[in-house]
């Protein structure tokens, strides 16, 4: 019987390269996306493109809204800004994102009997945000082993240590169809990126060092 693992799933570039990277390592895949009242909603039919090309056992979208909390450029009135901000924990942060949505995928862990959730945290290529740092992970994987029936639960963060130009080049060696993916913090109504974000500029730059070659098809979703 394979083993199974839960995948956080978001639609983006991160996320996608590790749900190859889980299916690459022989699990049954079990995708979680969230719609949690983002302004980038776009990014969860991005992700059941995704999930639906990789042929998951089971993906599920999970609404929760955040809006409610506000405290942020994503959910909330606040102005995704275009252009890089100074010091301190960016706009675009939302708060206990990653607790509230690992919580959930261990809820659902335990219930499939998974002993593996993946996460696409990043501590190169990433914002400032608190909960995508190594310290964070370990944390909750500990809490995650106090908290449940097994106590044997692993928070998998393959992408941790590598630039957006290393994930993406891992991505493309699994064969990631990344045209599939957004990543834009402020998509227009049609779905076009900004490409001005921080999200897109990672993005961009991302795949401009990995040497791709297409950028209206990679790069600009």
């Amino acid at each position: 019987m394979r083993k199974k693992a839960v995948v956080l799933l978001s639609g983006g570039v991160d996320s996608s390269t590790v749900l190859a990277i889980a299916g690459s390592e022989g699990f049954e895949v079990y995708a979680l996306t969230f719609d949690y009242g983002q302004r980038n909603k776009i990014e969860i039919g991005s992700a059941q493109e995704v999930a639906k090309a990789n042929r998951v056992k089971e993906h599920r979208i999970f609404n929760i809204d955040l809006r409610s909390i506000g405290g942020s450029a994503l959910t909330g009135d606040i102005e995704v800004p275009k252009q890089k901000e100074g010091q301190g924990v960016p706009v675009t942060y939302v708060p206990a994102r990653n607790t509230i949505f690992l919580a959930i995928a261990l809820a659902w862990a335990e219930v499939l009997g998974a002993k593996d959730i993946f996460i696409g945290a990043n501590a190169m290529d990433y914002s400032g945000y608190p909960d995508c740092r190594p310290e964070y992970i370990d944390a909750f994987e500990k809490l995650a082993g106090l908290g449940t029936v097994s106590g044997k639960v692993r928070i998998r963060a393959p992408l941790m240590h590598m630039t957006k130009a290393e994930i993406v080049a891992r991505g493309m060696s699994l064969g990631v169809d990344y045209s599939m993916t957004q990543s834009c913090y402020d998509p227009a109504s049609d779905g076009s990126a900004c490409g001005e974000c921080e999200s897109c500029r990672l993005r961009i730059r991302g795949f401009e060092e990995a040497g791709v070659t297409d950028p209206v098809r990679y790069s600009i979703n």
